[in-house]
Parts: C-alpha cells; sequence; structure tokens
C-alpha cells in the first residue's frame, strides 16, 4: 500500500462544486432532450400530425398540453428521485433503479389524473412513451456512465478522500477504494485512530489522529472533500459523533464504512435505536420467487440472443472448421450448482492436442495461481486468438443456460483441478448456477488475483439481483471491447 503522509496542496481537491454540479447539469439537460424527443415521438406515431387531437372526457385538455404536461412531471421526478446525484453515477445500480422508478411513478401519477378526471387517455400513446422513454433514458444514462468511467481512468472526475479509522480497516478500505477505481474515490491520505496499530505499522508510516485533532483542518491541508471514517468499533462511533459536529457549516462530507463486508444493500436493513444505527443482515436465500424469475429471464433472454447470434455462430463455426483440424465445438467437464459436473460448449479455439500439451507449459502460468492463463499460449489457434479477445468462443454457453446447466450472469464455471485446490469457503460459489459472464469478468477478468476472483463469485452468490444481473451484462459488452484481462 503507498500510504500517504499529511502536506499534500490543497490544489489537488478537484472541487465537488466544480465537475460534479456541471456533470448535473449537463444529466438535466441530457433527460430533457430525451423526454421532448419520446413525447414527441409518441404524439407523431399515434395522432401524426394532428396538434389538436383531444383527450376525450370532461374538461379534457389537448393531446399536446398533455404531452407537455407528462414531458415536465417526469423530468422533474428524474431530478425529485436523485438520479443526477454523482454519488451514485458510475457504480453500482441505484443510478438505473431510480431511473426506472421515477419513470414509471411519473405514469402511475398520469393513470391515477386520468381515473379522478375521468379523461379517456389513450392507451397507444401511453404504451408508445412509457416503454420508449425508458429505454431511451437507460441508454443516454448507459452512455454518460461509460463516459464517466473513461474519465475516471485517465484520473479525472475523481473525488479526494481521507481515509480515518482503526489501523487495519483504514489500510483495508483504502486499498478497496483503490482498486474499485471506477466508483470515483481517490485517496488523498490515510490515517489510524489513536491506539490502533498494525504489526507492520511502522513501515507503513501511517500518521495518528487523537482527540484534540482538527480533522477538518487536515481534510483541507490533503484536499479531502469527504472524510471516510472506517469501521463500527467504539472509538470509530465516537468520531463519527465528534466529526458530525466538526464538519458543521463546512465543505468537507462525511461517509461512514461499516466493518461489516461483502454485504449488498437489499440484505441490510437499518434501523436507529437510541441513536445506534443497527444494521439487520438478512441471511442469503438459494430458493424462492426470485430465482424462478431468474430462470425465465435466462430463458426468454437467451432464446432472443441465439436469434440474433445464429449467423455469426454459423460464420465463426466455418471459420474454425477450415483453418484447423478438429471439431468445431470443445466439450469441457465443469463444475456447476451444487457441485454437479456437466459438459460446457465452446467454439474450439485450441488445436485437438491443446490438453496433452499442458504439462510443457504449466510452468509459465501467467493466471493467479489457480486458473492457468498464458497471454501468448501456444497451443491457441490464429482464429482462436480473435475468438477469445472478444470472448465470441463463450457464445455456444447460451445452449448450456437453454439446458439449464448454466445461468447468463453468475461465478464462473470451475474445473474439476481447480476445485480440489479450493479452500473450504469457496465451495460457496457453487450455491448458485455458473456463469456465462459474471462479477469476475467485468472486473478484470483473467488480470485478477486468486483472492479477488473468489471475493467477487461469493459476493454475487449471496447478494445477486435482476437489476445487478442487466448492469453486469451492460458491462460485458465493454469488458469484451476493452485492451486488458482477455486472453
Amino acid at each position: 500500500m503507498n500510504s500517504r503522509r499529511w502536506g499534500a496542496p490543497a490544489s489537488r481537491m478537484r472541487g465537488a462544486a466544480g465537475w460534479a454540479v456541471q456533470l448535473q447539469a449537463a444529466l438535466a439537460i441530457s433527460d430533457a432532450f430525451v423526454v421532448i424527443m419520446v413525447m414527441v415521438i409518441a404524439q407523431y406515431m399515434r395522432f401524426n400530425v394532428d396538434l389538436g387531437a383531444q383527450v376525450q372526457g370532461p374538461n379534457s385538455p389537448p393531446y399536446i398540453w398533455l404531452s407537455v404536461a407528462i414531458g415536465a412531471l417526469w423530468w422533474l421526478l428524474l431530478g425529485a428521485f436523485r438520479t443526477r446525484e454523482t454519488r451514485i453515477m458510475g457504480h453500482g445500480p441505484q443510478e438505473f433503479q431510480r431511473v426506472t422508478r421515477a419513470s414509471l411513478d411519473a405514469f402511475v401519477v398520469v393513470a391515477v389524473v386520468g381515473f379522478l378526471t375521468q379523461w379517456q387517455i389513450s392507451r397507444a400513446y401511453l404504451l408508445i412513451a412509457l416503454p420508449v422513454g425508458l429505454a431511451a433514458i437507460l441508454t443516454y444514462r448507459l452512455a454518460w456512465r461509460l463516459w464517466v468511467h473513461a474519465e475516471r481512468s485517465r484520473g479525472r472526475l475523481l473525488t479526494n478522500v481521507l481515509v480515518i479509522g482503526p489501523a487495519s480497516l483504514a489500510v483495508d478500505l483504502s486499498e478497496r477504494l483503490e482498486r474499485a477505481r471506477l466508483a470515483g474515490y481517490e485517496v488523498a491520505a490515510v490515517a489510524r485512530i489513536e491506539g490502533t496499530r498494525l504489526a507492520n505499522d511502522s513501515g507503513l508510516g501511517l500518521p495518528v489522529v487523537d482527540e484534540d485533532t482538527d480533522l477538518v483542518a487536515l481534510a483541507r491541508n490533503v484536499g479531502a472533500e469527504y472524510i471516510v471514517l472506517a469501521g463500527s468499533d467504539a472509538r470509530s462511533n465516537e468520531y463519527a459523533r465528534r466529526l458530525g459536529w466538526q464538519i458543521e457549516g463546512t465543505e468537507i462530507g462525511l461517509i461512514v464504512a461499516p466493518a461489516l463486508a461483502e454485504v449488498a444493500g437489499p440484505r441490510v436493513l437499518m434501523t436507529p435505536v437510541e441513536g445506534l444505527p443497527l444494521m439487520h443482515v438478512d441471511s442469503p436465500q438459494f430458493t424462492g420467487a426470485k430465482y424462478y424469475a431468474k430462470k425465465v429471464f435466462d430463458r426468454i433472454t437467451t432464446v432472443l440472443l441465439l436469434l440474433i447470434a445464429t449467423i455469426p455462430m454459423l460464420v465463426v463455426a466455418a471459420l474454425v472448421k477450415l483453418t484447423s483440424r478438429g471439431p468445431v465445438l470443445f466439450k469441457q467437464e465443469r463444475i456447476g450448482i451444487g457441485m454437479k459436473p456437466f459438459a460446457m460448449y465452446k467454439f474450439r479455439s485450441m488445436y485437438v492436442d491443446a490438453e496433452d500439451r499442458l504439462k510443457e507449459i504449466e510452468h509459465e502460468n501467467e493466471g493467479n495461481g489457480v486458473h492457468f492463463k498464458m497471454k501468448n499460449d501456444p497451443r491457441v489457434t490464429p482464429v482462436g486468438r480473435v475468438l477469445r479477445r472478444f470472448s465470441l468462443d463463450e457464445l455456444p454457453q447460451l445452449f448450456n443456460v437453454m439446458k439449464g446447466e448454466m445461468s447468463l450472469v453468475g461465478p464462473r464455471p470451475p474445473l474439476q483441478r481447480e476445485v480440489e485446490a479450493w479452500g473450504d469457503d469457496v465451495e460457496r460459489r457453487q450455491l448458485v448456477l455458473p456463469g456465462l459472464t459474471g462479477l469476475w469478468q467485468v472486473s478484470g477478468r483473467s488480470d485478477l488475483t486468486w483472492d479477488e476472483a473468489v471475493r467477487l463469485d461469493l459476493f454475487y452468490a449471496e447478494n445477486w439481483s435482476l437489476s445487478g444481473d442487466l448492469l453486469i451484462m451492460l458491462r460485458t459488452f465493454v469488458a469484451v471491447f476493452g485492451k486488458s484481462g482477455a486472453y
């Protein structure tokens, strides 16, 4: 860990009142453009150029004014639901969830108004406006997110933070924030609360904060816009209370990171008791309605994907067959849900004697110690390199999804020899169906260490959601065309 001492120049502050305000304004303009465009499309498709079309019912307005009212309401609700909040932009599903809820609520209001006034609003008009508008706004927001990711990868649009807490927790949190670059936080400095140390603390040289430390002044000194408090012990709780008082009336914000990790929001319920926020954590569930919904979603989406991918898959099959000796498909035994083996399909990307040659090159493994990976693997065919670069060799796994052996999103399906190298806890990742894509693929692919890959798979197994799956699928397209991790 590259620890940071006090004294970083205040010019490092990127200014939440700068880029964040500008980005929010740009989002507001973008939302207005999409809403206007959608309402014009709905008006035109239902009534052509008839601007005098009238809503049926007592004292009803022309549709042109109804379109203006719906558009204004929609745009205002997108703001009221804080969908343009820069703290949730660029990572996690919250932004898309809020956009969806704001859009649905806008049309619920329209339906209620129509019922109370007895206006007979055209169903076709609403059925055009809502799905087209929601799809358009989500697409624009995805484009904005990709732009934000690109900027953050270049070191821009980052929020400087000062991390404070018990030594071990402060170091762990700062390392996590630095790994999650796309979340938008840059650690300006790390400090430990007085009385907490690490075994190798002298090597890290962490500064100490005590009861007399002016934490707001320290944050300003290192150019931090937020103070991040790590941990939830008695000492850090005391600091949280004092910090809340100190930052009143300042531009410095406070973020509290509890010691509890690897638990997602849907499993957490926060309740205040005597001024203390208690976190109720539900046990992970591996059966029930949401798993049935996931299976239905997988089947329907896979059928659509197969219809789209049929011709590309035939082209890939022909290239594999014509450029190297052997079968088009490669079948390999993988371990699935409940540790049950199944035959996973891939387009063959290696020469037919690849498995026999593995022992010759095992000493050149560039993977994470458990997964064998090699950037210039001599067993891979020229066509196979292209297929692997863009993950086209994975397309036949859509048939595994149709058979119920895999899901579109889930942990990576392991080999038996990998399972034999696992520790006891790793087996929990097999409590859900393995996936064609997953958190491991969109978070670094082959560049991840073994511990990082396991952490992501275990987190997914216990905390997945359909909205999260959709986000992972969208991020997969970005990862596939990215420059790292695919070999």
